[in-house]
C-alpha cells in the first residue's frame, strides 16, 4: 500500500478517532516500490503514518481538502470480513433499535461516518437497498459492499445502486453511477411501511434515495399535534408529514412543493393510505411564492427546506433565508398554532439555526416558545469523534 505520511503532531486527531486527514496535514507519500503511478489513484486504499512512519489507520484516498476517509484504525490493512463486520453491526443495531417490524421495513442502515463507514450511505425500503456513494473509494467497492448488504441483510432482496448526484464531479470516475447490483427491478410500484403508513418510494428518479428517512420520528410527533387542526406542509416532498398529519385527524392538510412530480407522489401517497380523505389539498408552487400569496392562516405549519448551506461560504446567505423563510411561517400561524421548523444543512449548527429563528420571531413580533428541539433519528448515529455528522436541526415552536 502506498503511505500517507502526517506532519509532525497532525497524528492527534487520528488518536481521537477522527475518521478524516485533511491535506494540509500531510507531510510526504510514500509510493509503494511495485507501485505504476506517481502518485496514489483517487479511491484507493491507503496507509495513514505519523511523522516517525508508525502506521495508525487506513483509508480511501482522495482529491480535495478531506484527503483520506479512514475506514479502520490501528491496522495496516483491512481484514477480509470488513464488509460483512461492519454491515452486521449496522443491521444489528437497527434491529435492538426495534425498527424491523410488521409495520415498519423504512430505516436507514448505513449512515456513513456514524456507521464507521464514511462515504457509504444506505436506506431499506421493504427488501430492497438504495445504496448512495459519496466518495470515489466506495463507488470502486460498490460491487463488494452490495454484495455484502445481500448476505447480512436477511429482508434484502435487491441493491440499487443510487450515485451520479452525490459523487466528487472532478472525480476520474469509471463504472456505471446508477443501477442494480444485486438482484432484478420489480415490476410493481415500490411501496415501504413507515410506521403503520404506506409510501410510495421513487429511488430510480426521487430525491436522496427516494424518500426523507430522517424525519420518521418528527413525523410522528405532529401526528400528535395534527387533531383538528389546519395544517401546511411546505417543501412537502412526497407528503410525509403530511400523511401523518391526516392520521392524526387534521381538520385539513395542504401540502405545498416546488416539484410538480413530488406532488404526484403526495397525491398518491394520500389516496393509499386515505382513500376517502377530502381534506387534502397538493399545490405545486415556489415555496416564498406561496406564502407570500396566501391569505388564509394555519394552526399548524411545517417548514422542511433543502439544505441553504451546503459549503461554509453559503453559511450568511444560508442564514438569510432561514430568517425569511421562518418569518413568513410566523406571519401565518394564527394565535395558539404550532411551527415545526427544520434545517438540514451540515454547515449550520444547532446555535446559528436557533438564532436565525429568535430573529426572524423578533421580526414577526409575535411571543414564541420553544416545545420541542429535535435532530435525527437513532438510525442516522452520529460518530462520538465526528461531531459534524449532526446535521438535522429542529423546533417546534408555540405562537401566540
Amino acid at each position: 500500500m502506498n503511505i500517507i505520511v502526517l506532519k509532525p503532531h497532525k497524528e492527534e486527531s487520528l488518536l481521537r478517532f477522527h475518521p478524516w486527514v485533511f491535506s494540509g496535514a500531510i507531510s510526504k507519500i510514500i509510493l509503494s516500490p511495485s507501485y505504476p503511478r506517481d502518485a496514489p489513484q483517487e479511491g484507493e486504499i491507503v496507509q495513514v503514518a505519523d511523522y516517525d512512519g508508525k502506521v495508525l489507520a487506513v483509508g480511501h484516498w482522495q482529491v480535495g481538502s478531506i484527503a483520506v476517509r479512514i475506514l479502520a484504525f490501528g491496522v495496516e490493512t483491512l481484514p477480509v470480513t470488513f464488509w460483512h463486520d461492519r454491515i452486521t453491526a449496522a443491521w444489528q443495531l437497527r434491529q435492538s433499535l426495534g425498527l424491523v417490524r410488521d409495520d415498519n421495513n423504512t430505516f436507514r442502515l448505513i449512515h456513513g461516518e456514524g456507521d464507521f463507514l464514511p462515504g457509504l450511505i444506505v436506506d431499506i425500503y421493504g427488501d430492497t437497498a438504495v445504496m448512495q456513494a459519496h466518495s470515489v473509494g466506495m463507488h470502486i467497492q460498490r460491487g463488494e459492499i452490495a454484495q455484502a448488504i445481500k448476505e447480512c441483510v436477511p429482508i434484502v432482496e435487491r441493491v440499487y445502486y443510487k450515485s451520479d448526484d452525490t459523487l466528487p464531479f472532478k472525480a476520474p470516475i469509471t463504472g456505471e453511477k446508477t443501477g442494480y447490483l444485486v438482484g432484478q427491478p420489480s415490476s410493481e410500484a415500490h411501496w415501504a411501511k413507515e410506521n403503520g403508513l404506506e409510501f410510495r418510494i421513487d429511488w430510480l428518479n426521487g430525491q436522496k434515495t427516494g424518500f426523507f428517512v430522517d424525519q420518521r420520528e418528527n413525523r410522528s410527533l405532529l401526528e400528535h399535534y395534527s387533531r383538528g387542526r389546519d395544517v401546511l406542509n411546505m417543501f412537502c416532498y412526497t407528503g410525509g408529514f403530511s400523511v401523518y398529519a391526516l392520521r392524526g385527524n387534521a381538520k385539513s392538510v395542504t401540502s405545498v412543493d416546488v416539484s410538480a412530480k413530488a406532488i404526484e407522489l403526495v397525491k398518491d401517497n394520500v389516496a393509499h393510505n386515505f382513500p376517502q380523505a377530502v381534506n387534502h389539498t397538493a399545490v405545486a408552487a415556489d415555496a416564498f411564492d406561496f406564502l407570500n400569496a396566501e391569505d388564509k392562516r394555519y394552526d399548524l405549519i411545517v417548514l422542511d427546506p433543502p439544505a441553504f448551506a451546503k459549503h461554509r461560504d453559503a453559511i450568511p446567505n444560508a442564514l438569510r433565508g432561514y430568517r425569511r423563510l421562518n418569518a413568513k411561517g410566523i406571519e401565518k400561524i394564527k394565535p395558539g398554532g404550532i411551527l415545526f421548523t427544520f434545517s438540514c444543512s451540515q454547515a449550520i449548527d444547532k446555535e446559528m439555526f436557533r438564532l436565525a429563528v429568535f430573529t426572524a420571531a423578533s421580526q414577526v413580533g409575535r411571543k414564541v416558545q420553544i416545545l420541542h428541539q429535535l435532530h435525527q433519528p437513532a438510525d442516522h448515529p452520529i460518530n462520538i469523534y465526528h461531531p459534524e455528522g449532526e446535521y438535522l436541526k429542529g423546533l417546534v415552536l408555540s405562537v401566540e
